[in-house]
């Protein structure tokens, strides 16, 4: 799970900003949030993120996917670190950015933080917390790395890290050499943390085409019961031939493809999603269809293309939600969660996932919105809602409405929000007279 992310000099963050999953000490939804009694914490299964038009909503999204792919996929060779710094001001372009991470990972909590710049990581540091000590498990200083205690006369790693390069993590330079010590972190940006950003579509969708898998048939439910005009989702068989890829994508599909593991791409109409499968050493190719039902309760198949943007989202984003009700120990970061999608719809599925919440729970949904509907106490505690809001100097800051002490749990924050009472809303400068004269 995700406890803190702080992070300094990303796009319009320029200052070092922190956002918290810890639950604060208000007591509504009590029941709902997951405890970690060793530690002492309440941890938020939710976060909503408000904020008006080029606040920087999105780039706390990509403030997390940039470090999910730089630590995960890493760089190239001589390749260049792809940080974006605030540009708003010469002296901070020019400045590393900082990254720290504390994360709750089987019961125990990690801190991982990195200092870099487009060319460099200059500070890496990996700390292990129990509920009765800290210990820290190597601490990088530009070319000089001092490992843990336990770790200290391990010749292995020391070499390990004299073949790090200076635009590498040695975190990710470990995994890829077989060390084990520091994999758990690893695995957790790579397998635990999911990012779906407003065009991502079917991250997941090879589940509607196999039929063991345990979220087909639960996926296919739900999307019956959410007004879409769908029946149920399957997956077509098409001919390989009919593709003409080249020969040298074929070669590479065999190699990569393996037996009953389905590998999935975009097709090239953009809204085509085509799975590749091998059986029996042979190639074969399948696409995602929709079924409605006709006046006399008869299957009718659709082209995905032929389905609304709104129908789309929600096929996009429902194996998500399943995951997360299903406790699968996922985090989800969803940019523009409501996008194409009725506020109703938007509401349904959060609050079927809050249903499934409990102390024991491990899974956490963050999303950004503009959805309004959503900020409402009887679904959301305050230490849930945040706020990003641009500042005149192009900066963003980054706030919970917990931090806001005249918030009481009964007050309409809805109404407070819109009046701009608690800020993140969008500064409208045209006004009416303004208008009217360039209409003349």
């Amino acid at each position: 799970m995700l406890l803190n992310f702080t992070f300094k000099n990303w796009k319009s963050f320029a200052h070092k900003t922190k956002f918290s999953m810890i639950a604060s000490r208000e007591k509504q939804h009590g029941d709902r949030l997951p405890r970690v009694k060793k530690f002492g914490i309440r941890i938020l299964p939710i976060a909503s993120i408000y904020g008006g038009n080029a606040s920087g909503k999105t780039n706390l999204f990509m403030a997390l996917s940039f470090a999910k792919h730089f630590i995960v996929k890493g760089t190239s060779l001589e390749g260049s670190i792809a940080v974006e710094t605030f540009k708003l001001n010469r002296e901070k372009s020019n400045k590393t950015s900082e990254f720290k991470f504390e994360l709750l990972i089987d019961e125990l909590i990690y801190e991982y933080s990195f200092v870099i710049d487009s060319k460099r990581v200059y500070q890496e540091k990996l700390i292990v917390i129990t509920s009765t000590s800290e210990k820290t498990l190597f601490s990088r200083q530009n070319n000089a790395m001092v490992f843990g205690s336990n770790l200290a006369n391990n010749e292995r790693l020391q070499f390990v890290f004299e073949g790090t390069r200076d635009n590498q993590l040695f975190l990710t330079n470990s995994v890829y050499q077989k060390i084990d010590n520091f994999k758990m972190v690893y695995n957790w940006f790579r397998n635990t943390l999911e990012l779906l950003a407003p065009d991502s579509r079917f991250e997941t969708f090879e589940q509607f085409f196999q039929d063991k898998d345990p979220l087909r048939d639960l996926i296919n439910l739900s999307i019956s019961q959410l007004d879409t005009g769908i029946d149920s989702l399957k997956g077509e068989d098409i001919p390989f031939e009919s593709l003409n890829l080249p020969a040298d994508t074929i070669q590479r599909l065999k190699e990569n493809i393996k037996e009953g593991l389905p590998l999935r791409i975009v097709g090239d109409s953009a809204n085509e999603r085509i799975v590749f499968l091998k059986k029996n050493g042979e190639l074969q190719a399948q696409k995602l269809v929709t079924y409605h039902k006709d006046n006399e309760g008869n299957p009718v198949k659709f082209e995905i293309r032929q389905e609304s943007d709104g129908s789309k989202r929600i096929i996009d984003l429902l194996p998500a939600f399943l995951d997360l009700s299903l406790n699968k120990n996922k985090v989800y970061v969803i940019d523009e969660v409501d996008r194409s999608i009725h506020s109703l719809l938007t509401r349904k599925l959060i609050e079927n996932y809050l249903i499934s919440c409990n102390e024991n729970c491990r899974s956490q949904l963050l999303f950004t919105t503009h959805d309004v509907l959503i900020m409402d106490q009887d679904l959301l505690r305050r230490d849930e809602m945040w706020v990003v809001e641009r500042k005149r100097d192009g900066s963003t800051d980054l706030y919970s409405f917990s931090d806001f002490k005249d918030v009481r749990y009964d007050k309409d924050i809805r109404k407070s929000y819109l009046q701009g009472r608690l800020g993140g809303i969008p500064n409208i400068l045209l006004t009416h007279s303004m208008l009217k004269g360039n209409m003349q």
